[in-house]
């Protein structure tokens, strides 16, 4: 039993390191002396086991420790490469040919049988969800460089290039790394403007950590100021209209990336910036509620022409070619 229990323990390090003592305790059922025990078997067999303290603190396997070949259940293999082809639709994904490489060595190792089956997905498998946008995905290094800073509150020095190709030094503050709509984002008090800013994780070309720390500002949230930050980025109309309906009930039909949402006396108050005001009007027809346009002017005449092409469609009595 003990030495199932200290193999289980080994298989928890694998799987989540960094559970603390309670943790693994509640999982082996057992206590957190026997927990201690077990680690220190485990490092009598040449296993390194590591605990640290603090916020971030627990059991994990000493860093370059090489672990004995990874063993998958049918399972477990499906869902890596689910997550693969997953990431590689959605953007999720790091480097121009890690998601294919890692395909492709996953694929090389299964067991003939599993190989076809897990093969049949990835040739089938298609998504409802609108495939991410056409941009290079970031490379693993400044990911990963900037998720360790931000979780160690250690200020950064960033090497990066902006959309117009101007390269910049910056010294960041990272508080966050946030994913949406396709892109990965890093959000941060970037000490050059004085500000809190947004910069994509892809125009990273270097980051190297300092040795200063910074103290993250009390309930910030990362998602909140990269949806608001992008959001504000100037487009040709301010859109603001009124729903007659629910603030629920528009939420649950409106992407919060679309526009933001408030009550208002008659009902939800729709903000938004948009380039064109077809694609507005499309939207606003779309959603099967009454509404009232407050602005601009001209979105109420796209209105009118888009009610206007659907009464013609409607009264079509032929097909293109004359059938019925």
């Amino acid at each position: 039993m003990t030495a199932a229990r200290v193999l289980a323990l080994l298989e928890l390090l694998q799987a989540a390191p960094g559970l603390t003592g309670p943790e693994l305790a509640a999982r082996l059922e057992v206590d957190e002396r026997t927990v201690r025990r077990y680690a220190v078997r485990l490092s009598d067999l040449g296993v390194p086991v590591q605990a640290e303290r603090g916020r971030y603190g627990g059991y994990r396997l000493l860093p370059g420790y090489k672990l004995p070949p990874l063993m998958l259940t049918d399972d477990e293999a499906t869902a890596v490469v689910l997550g693969l082809l997953a990431g590689r639709r959605t953007g999720l994904a790091v480097g121009e040919a890690a998601t294919e490489s890692a395909l492709a060595k996953i694929q090389r190792v299964l067991p003939g049988p599993l190989r076809e089956r897990v093969d049949a997905v990835s040739q089938t498998l298609d998504h409802t969800g609108r495939a991410a946008p056409r941009t290079p995905a970031p490379r693993a290094a400044p990911l990963l460089a900037l998720a360790g800073a931000a979780r160690h509150l250690a200020t950064v020095r960033l090497a990066y290039r902006s959309w117009r190709g101007d390269a910049s030094m910056r010294e960041l503050d990272p508080y966050g790394i946030v994913f949406h709509s396709g892109r990965w984002y890093v959000a941060g008090f970037d000490h050059a403007s004085g500000e809190v800013r947004t910069f994509r994780v892809d125009r990273v070309v270097d980051v190297a950590r300092t040795e200063r720390a910074f103290a993250a500002p009390e309930g910030f949230d990362p998602v909140a100021h990269v949806v608001g930050s992008l959001a504000a980025v100037p487009y040709r109309h301010e859109v603001r209209v009124v729903l007659e309906t629910t603030l629920e009930e528009a939420a649950a039909r409106i992407p919060a990336t679309a526009a933001t949402l408030s009550e208002t006396p008659g009902g939800v108050l729709l903000a938004a910036r948009a380039e064109r005001l077809d694609g507005m009007a499309q939207m606003l027809a779309g959603l099967g509620l009454p509404f009232t346009v407050l602005t601009p002017d001209d979105l109420r005449d796209e209105v009118r022409s888009l009610a206007a092409r659907l009464l013609a469609f409607a009264g079509r009595a032929d097909g293109p070619a004359g059938e019925r």
